[in-house]
């Protein structure tokens, strides 16, 4: 039988083909070291959860939420927004809950899309920043994901080239998986270009927070008049240790907002309101929460970089996020990301995500989450200088699929 339209639409999952190996090895007692999915082990603090269960005991709070969410939560992410970036945002028109930042994204491109319309997007980057699209019947035109002087030569050619002009462009930085970060200066010039050519600007700004060093992620709201042309969705995921409890938000313009307010009402009653009571407590409370959160990741970040480096694999040092991102080891590079990422779980243990899942241009890459602690990431790195030091420095290597 054949696929569906919309799921004929979808690439194989490159996990489909690593999973089973790895579920495999563990069923054989191997303890697996899983740098792959950007899925936070760190225990969400104390007083968000105590404030979970307080809340949960009233029972008027077990009934529906509101799909926009509670009036409580929008204000502290506008509180948070004021604080954090300058930006003034009403919390009443400019501000909506979301299941997490992916789904604000998937709605948001259902909600503004229409069958044949053109979207910007970086490759390689977030699979839902071009499969939103794609699913709501659009067609995704790749740019750099590399916030650099090409960008904007980039920029100019995809929209005098483009047929329909764009409808908009998708920016994401500290971006995943490639860890980039922008400037605010880059974001003027991205902002006046989209009000020159009327195209609208999605940000997604999940790792705002993680960042390592004196440069502080800006918000392209920060720019004036960006909110005319751009919504930005942020997430509680990593910030706060909290990826299961799936809170984020979408702020900015007002046309934007309200369209995926209505699609969301169609869709959803918003989350579990005790998780919105602690989100916003999460939100208004001290961000010495945040501090620790980013230095536990900076000390990861360090051990793994100074511990492959040792292995015989140099990994850059990411500036933002929870990942690194770095080449397939030259010897390596012919098998492409996910044969040479099948390959290591079966001879090391440890598991990495394929580049080509991000898109096309990352096959020549891996990305590393920070998500396991720092023994852990020793270990992974000694499993690797074994493997290393087994293999030629140079010739071809035979892919797992034709190993026995």
């Amino acid at each position: 039988m054949n696929d569906f339209h919309r799921i004929r639409r979808l690439p194989p999952y490159v996990f489909d083909h690593i999973n089973p190996i790895k579920a495999r090895l563990r069923a054989q007692g191997v303890d697996i070291i899983d740098l792959g999915m950007g899925n936070p082990d760190l225990p969400t603090p104390q007083p968000i959860v105590e404030k979970l269960q307080e809340t949960v005991k009233d029972s008027r709070t077990h009934r529906y939420s509101t799909s926009r969410g509670i009036p409580g939560l929008r204000k502290a992410q506008a509180s948070y927004y004021g604080r954090r970036f300058g930006v003034k945002l009403d919390p009443n028109t400019q501000v909506v809950a979301t299941l997490g930042s992916k789904e604000g994204f998937a709605n948001m491109a259902q909600a503004i899309t229409a069958p044949g319309d053109v979207v910007l997007v970086p490759n390689p980057t977030y699979p839902i920043h071009s499969f939103g699209f794609i699913m709501s019947g659009g067609v995704v035109r790749s740019m750099p994901a590399d916030p650099n002087e090409d960008f904007m030569r980039a920029l100019d050619r995809a929209v005098r080239h483009s047929i329909p002009k764009p409808i908009a462009l998708v920016l994401n930085y500290p971006a995943n998986p490639t860890a980039y970060t922008a400037t605010l200066d880059f974001y003027k010039e991205v902002v006046k270009y989209c009000k020159e050519h009327e195209i609208f600007i999605l940000s997604d700004l999940a790792y705002a927070e993680i960042y390592f060093d004196e440069d502080v992620p800006p918000s392209v709201l920060e720019v004036p008049g960006a909110i005319d042309i751009t919504v930005e969705f942020t997430s509680m995921s990593k910030t706060y240790s909290m990826p299961g409890w799936r809170v984020g938000f979408a702020v900015g313009n007002e046309r934007l907002i309200a369209a995926l307010a209505r699609v969301k009402s169609y869709l959803d009653y918003g989350a579990f309101t005790p998780i919105q009571v602690a989100a916003a407590t999460a939100l208004n409370g001290d961000d010495k929460v945040i501090e620790e959160v980013r230095n536990i990741y900076r000390d990861r970040r360090d051990v793994m970089v100074e511990s492959f480096a040792r292995a015989g694999w140099n990994i850059a040092s990411p500036k933002a996020t929870m990942f690194a991102w770095t080449p397939i080891p030259d010897q390596f590079a012919h098998l492409g990301s996910l044969e040479f990422a099948k390959l290591l779980v079966q001879e090391t243990a440890v598991v990495v995500s394929p580049g080509v899942g991000f898109g096309e241009y990352g096959d020549q890459y891996v990305r590393l989450a920070l998500v396991e602690n720092e023994q852990r990431i020793r270990q992974a790195a000694r499993n690797i200088k074994k493997f290393l030091a087994g293999r030629p420095s140079h010739g071809n290597v035979v892919p797992i699929t034709a190993a026995k």
